[in-house]
């Protein structure tokens, strides 16, 4: 049974949540204390965060950075905020997914079920480790782990799944489309700088590992990872 941290105010809402989610044998806990969120996310051991963005204190996006420096975990936005540069401060910040409110269940719970199966996927027992091979330049999609010679960086979900495309087709141009399909299973919620977004913070591990403008933006087509002359 996974377990699901609620960071939510609204102490009506955080209920429901929680109620929702444990029909389904989802374990909720709901922060009560807002100044500790990050001892109840390590005391919860949770899977998955839920957070809003208006907290007391600290807003949502300073405890998404404090769980992002000790975890990989999903961590999901649920946030009134519906303005893009909310949506864009939520994934800059360490966020994987941002749902605006009023919201259905149903689609929190397809979230929420579709971020668990990315990260904790199962796999069969003593399968070998999987990753994907350019010259010095290794990704561990399993472990959210990139590594260029000795130097690695580790990445989030979404950051893994798009590396990974880039590297299958390294040389060659991967569209926006193919980029959003790969990424998030429903486009109709994702704003159109998201994947922008994500490209930025992709490009920054890269140059922080010595690759610079290893990723190429190819107008009106899409993205393409260049790794020739620079990958030794």
């Amino acid at each position: 049974m996974e377990t699901i941290l609620i960071v939510e105010d609204d102490a009506k809402l955080a209920g429901l949540l929680s109620a929702y989610l444990s029909k389904y044998e989802y374990h909720t806990v709901i922060v009560k204390d807002f100044s500790a969120v990050l001892d109840s996310f390590q005391e919860s051991s949770a899977e998955l965060v839920l957070l809003d963005v208006n907290l007391p204190k600290y807003d949502g996006f300073y405890w998404c950075r404090q769980i992002r420096s000790l975890s990989l975990c999903p961590i999901l936005f649920i946030s009134a905020r519906d303005s893009g540069m909310d949506q864009v401060m939520a994934l800059e910040n360490g966020g994987d997914d941002y749902i605006t409110k009023p919201f259905h269940y149903e689609v929190v719970l397809a979230k929420i079920r579709s971020h668990l199966r990315r990260a904790y996927g199962s796999y069969a027992q003593n399968q070998e480790e999987r990753k994907l091979q350019s010259g010095s330049l290794t990704l561990y999609p399993e472990r959210l782990v990139i590594q260029y010679h000795e130097e690695t960086a580790e990445l989030t979900q979404k950051e893994a799944l798009l590396l990974e495309a880039l590297l299958q087709k390294e040389g060659r141009v991967v569209s926006r489309e193919r980029l959003l399909d790969l990424m998030w299973e429903d486009q109709h919620f994702i704003d159109d700088n998201t994947l922008n977004v994500y490209i930025t913070r992709v490009r920054k591990k890269l140059k922080d590992l010595g690759l610079e403008e290893a990723v190429e933006t190819i107008r009106g087509a899409g993205y393409r990872l260049s790794l020739s002359g620079i990958n030794e």
